[in-house]
């Protein structure tokens, strides 16, 4: 009997060896994985692709956008009139972008509604400028919610995969008729890995969401306060039209301006 445990011993730790790989690395663990978790890992690659490609496009698309609308913003405030303000704006590369069509909105608004209230040309120009700064960060956001996205569902993609992969595991147990970790151990390491690729997908869709979400924010505040340049521009104008329709307006006939001051 000893001999023959001795000798089924290395019997069992040959077979043992010879249903392990020859070497594990990340490479190996995908190759030698299953082929729903080889899926699974392949479109978290992929995910955390998308999730750079649109970092660098959105990042170069809202710096250029931000600082356009820094420079015609600060174009607004020098000018002394919307006029002025119009002809700023159209001497270089901020003849177009948001803040260009802020103001041309105004200019529009002032040419339909000549003979009109001051009051509700006020009204309406609001309503038209708060439209363009609406549009302007809902295109500027465009995109980011494929972040969002990735960054929610990625983790439960990836443990998928790695539920996935243990189960298989036991099952190659179960075949195997040996409770060697040996044995398990590659299955579980290549089912972990899908954890892995899910979690380095979604933080930094995570951590890019957000600084893309805060950095649109300030992108629409500068938005805002070009709105607010515009409007102060029209109710200038808007007064001193009337100044100048009273001061040519006829003095009434039999009035003593000095009696009457």
């Amino acid at each position: 009997m000893p001999a023959a445990a001795q000798t089924s011993a290395p019997e069992s730790e040959a077979a043992v060896a010879s249903l392990l790989p020859e070497s594990l690395s990340p490479w190996t663990m995908v190759r030698d994985a299953d082929i729903v978790v080889q899926a699974v890992m392949g479109g978290l690659a992929f995910a955390s692709l998308v999730t750079w490609t649109i970092w660098l496009a959105k990042a170069l698309e809202l710096l250029a956008a931000k600082r356009k609308a820094r420079v015609a913003t600060r174009r607004l405030a020098e000018a002394e009139s919307l006029d002025q303000a119009i002809r700023a704006l159209g001497g270089g590369w901020t003849r177009s972008g948001p803040v260009a069509d802020l103001a041309q909105a105004a200019t529009l608004e002032l040419r339909r509604s000549a003979h009109l209230s001051p009051e509700g040309i006020k009204e309406r120009l609001a309503i038209q400028l708060s439209r363009i700064e609406v549009r302007a960060g809902r295109s500027m956001s465009r995109g980011t919610g494929v972040l969002a996205t990735i960054g929610s569902t990625a983790p439960f993609v990836g443990l998928f995969g790695t539920v996935w992969g243990i189960m298989n595991a036991f099952i190659g147990i179960s075949q195997t008729k040996t409770t060697s970790l040996a044995v398990v151990a590659p299955g579980i390491a290549e089912a972990l890995l899908a954890t892995a690729i899910g979690l380095v997908a979604a933080i930094p869709a995570v951590i890019i969401y957000n600084v893309f979400a805060r950095s649109i924010a300030g992108y629409r505040a500068q938005l805002a306060d070009a709105a607010g340049e515009v409007m102060q521009h029209v109710s200038r104008d808007l007064d001193r039209g009337r100044l100048a329709v009273a001061s040519n307006a006829p003095r009434p006939r039999g009035v003593d301006l000095a009696a009457a001051e």
